[in-house]
């Protein structure tokens, strides 16, 4: 039997007036570049159709007339309904023998893609993931109450979320090596490109969970090569955070009505240098623990300065244009993990200072020592506060949504974990400063509330994968938007 094919042309963006034309073999008609099989094609797209009057005001005017002369897609439809999704409700029978390019026409036609063309869109927002399941590690670590086997559930998901690691690593690079165009594309779109910071803070969690769980069962080398990678990860912070702003800065303009907590994101690989820095000046030689508090103190600043007049945005937003559409809902709880993050960084550093400032420090190294640890628990106090205001926030703004087809899964439904995580963290910190086991015990109820979210959010994106929501053509963050269309290769398919 003779093969047909199927020819598709990414580069065609635009309607086209373009009419049907035959080619030498009888089988097929070719149109914009697709040699479609005639028995795809309704009546009147074959090229043969006497000329009606509504062509002409369709000409001129831009309306589809009645006949459905032209389609906002360029197809003739003498019959006012042949689109390309008319073909793909009319020809199921070959859906499972075509694998098309990432171009919308195409997968109006087809519901099926290559795993090639899936893993196009595997972004970077993948890396949201292991952030969650780090920072679940992280809280389980932190918890004041501990009993049997805590620490065995918490290396469980420590050790999961460096094969997690490994594998969005895999992915992400073989969706670059698959299609090379994609790596600037993830640069320059004006959301993927704030989720690229994601990556470095899945590392930094990754070094914290180690300083966590490792010393006590590898050895002090471990701890040692970790805070030699401590100041990787601060080089890494910068970069990535310095480096995402001023490309978009540089490369787009925005308006405050398209205003997210995301635009936050950015700022996140800076705000876990403090609670790295608190674990290992626990354990660290004097001298190694003060310089490492002293970067902790200084990124850890720099990161929650950015975020707060972020923040300010982010309500003036709020006053002039009411909350985000739900489907961007769960990006406001971005807003809660700068302030975590910071009350349990700050805190953990003051304590840790106690044994890592050098010996007549400011003239009196036991007063500076308390003198900071009092400060640090009164500001703290102030900031962890503004962190549940942010939580309580985002909990009343999702009231709205609620309800079976409200929302669609993002790969941004992990801001339901992550930035929570620096709440609970932070308020065992809290508890602990203030010596209150109210408080503690308040970070003990949200512990298991955070961890059945973290499954919900991962059956979620299983789901979502499998009903198309994510790794699908202009269904993730990659999806052309504000003026941004994203590189369409050309594909030869087999029918």
């Amino acid at each position: 039997m003779k093969k047909k094919h199927v020819t598709i042309d990414d580069s065609s963006t635009g309607p086209s007036s373009e009419e049907p034309r035959r080619t030498l073999q009888d089988d097929t008609i070719v149109y914009r570049g697709m040699h479609i099989p005639k028995h795809m094609l309704s009546p009147g797209q074959d090229g043969y159709r006497t000329p009606t009057i509504e062509d002409y005001e369709a000409e001129n005017d831009g309306t589809i007339g009645p006949n459905g002369a032209r389609t906002p897609n360029g197809l003739a439809t003498p019959n006012g309904h042949s689109t390309p999704n008319s073909l793909h409700h009319r020809q199921p029978h070959i859906r499972h023998h075509l694998n098309l390019s990432s171009t919308s026409l195409a997968h109006s036609i087809l519901d099926k893609l290559h795993w090639r063309d899936r893993i196009r869109h595997f972004t970077w927002t993948f890396f949201t993931m292991t952030m969650a399941t780090g920072g679940i590690a992280n809280v389980l670590y932190t918890v004041p109450f501990r009993f049997r086997g805590l620490e065995a559930i918490g290396i469980i998901f420590f050790l999961l979320n460096i094969v997690i690691f490994i594998f969005n690593v895999l992915m992400i690079s073989l969706r670059f090596y698959c299609h090379p165009e994609t790596f600037r594309a993830s640069i320059l779109h004006p959301t993927e490109r704030l989720f690229i910071p994601a990556a470095v803070v899945s590392f930094g969690t990754i070094l914290l969970n180690i300083s966590q769980y490792g010393p006590s069962h590898a050895g002090d080398w471990l701890n040692n090569a970790v805070a030699v990678l401590f100041w990787v990860d601060v080089g890494l912070a910068l970069i990535a955070s310095m480096g995402v702003y001023l490309v978009m800065w540089s490369t787009a303009s925005f308006t405050i009505e398209k205003m997210t907590p995301i635009w936050i994101f950015p700022a996140y690989p800076l705000l876990i240098i403090g609670p790295h820095a608190a674990v290992l000046s626990q354990t660290l030689e004097q001298k190694r623990a003060f310089d490492i508090i002293v970067g902790g103190f200084t990124l850890q600043g720099i990161g929650f300065m950015v975020s707060l007049m972020i923040y300010s945005a982010f309500l003036y937003r709020l006053m002039t244009q009411k909350l985000p559409q739900e489907s961007t809902r769960p990006g406001m709880f971005v807003s809660v993990g700068p302030s975590g993050f910071t009350a349990a960084g700050v805190i953990g550093m003051a304590e840790g200072a106690q044994r890592a400032l050098p010996s007549d420090f400011m003239g009196n190294t036991q007063m500076s020592a308390m003198i900071l640890k009092v400060i640090s628990a009164w500001m703290s106090l102030w900031i962890w506060g503004l962190a549940f205001w942010f939580f309580f926030i985002s909990v009343g703004a999702h009231w709205s949504c609620v309800g079976p087809k409200k929302m669609v899964f993002t790969m941004t439904w992990y801001s339901y974990v992550f930035p929570n995580t620096a709440l609970v963290t932070s308020t065992f910190a809290i508890g602990k400063a203030f010596d209150s086991k109210r408080i503690q015990v308040i970070g003990c109820v949200m512990t298991p509330i955070l961890i059945l979210t973290w499954f919900f959010v991962v059956g979620m994106m299983i789901r979502a994968i499998v009903l198309k929501q994510i790794l699908w053509p202009q269904k993730g963050e990659d999806k052309d938007e504000g003026g941004f269309k994203g590189p369409k290769p050309s594909r030869r398919i087999s029918v």
